[in-house]
């Protein structure tokens, strides 16, 4: 098993992540930062944990968008 000291997302989940990401920018805010049609049209958490866990660029954007909230 493999120790995960340096990686901040360590122990996080998409859905925790895109919650947060949702309640601090609201879906407006995140389909300007990121946009991607799951933030623009009709959002929510279902839609967006469906194509994230699908697309790594636009979750990696994702993931990068709740580091950079989190400093």
């Amino acid at each position: 098993m493999s120790v995960q000291a340096n990686n901040p997302l360590h122990g996080k989940t998409l859905e925790s992540i895109v919650k947060e990401l949702e309640e601090h920018y609201g879906w407006e805010q995140l389909a300007l930062r990121i946009p991607v049609n799951c933030f623009k049209s009709d959002p929510s958490i279902k839609s967006s944990l469906t194509f994230l866990r699908k697309t790594d660029w636009a979750r990696k954007k994702v993931e990068d968008l709740y580091l950079e909230m989190k400093k």
